[in-house]
């Protein structure tokens, strides 16, 4: 193999390797801004197990967790503030989209998020704290306006 084929093929390895990452990015692994350990999801194989008498019996994974969405437009939430409700122990998936830059932050869990035009940010975690929890704009509350995005409500299991 000549030089110039090697340095052919290492421009090509880069170009592969940084479009990686940018997809991995744009579908939201990179992700680790305080929210709890990374979470993927992983589609589950049905399982067959065998009833007794020899009838077979399948096991399939529960259905994905339903994605919550908040945008907000010009410094309004539209539709207004979001009302989520889940049980102790859901997985919880919240994607705020905005028009504007701002800063998002989900009260109680602590974990805080910038969003930006065409940048939403996702939350993901499991609801272990029971009670009401705000979600808040940082911008819209140093601009002296209303700040609450919505609430999330997580009851127990």
């Amino acid at each position: 193999m000549s030089r110039n084929q090697r340095i052919g093929l290492l421009v090509a390895a880069a170009v592969v390797a940084v479009v990686a990452i940018v997809v991995a990015v744009a579908s939201g692994g990179g992700d680790d801004n305080g929210d709890q350990a990374a979470q993927t999801n992983t589609t589950t194989q049905e399982e067959t197990s065998t009833a007794e008498g020899g009838t077979p019996t399948e096991t399939t994974a529960p259905a994905e967790p339903a994605v919550n969405r908040i945008q907000i437009k010009d410094g309004e939430v539209v539709g207004g503030p979001a009302d989520i409700q889940v049980k102790k122990g859901d997985q919880v998936t919240i994607v705020v989209s905005a028009n504007a830059p701002d800063d998002v932050h989900l009260h109680g869990y602590d974990i805080e998020k910038p969003v930006e035009p065409g940048k939403p940010a996702t939350f993901k975690f499991t609801a272990d704290i029971e009670g009401i929890f705000e979600i808040e704009s940082h911008k819209a509350e140093d601009e002296g306006r209303d700040p609450l995005l919505g609430k999330l409500t997580v009851e127990p299991s």
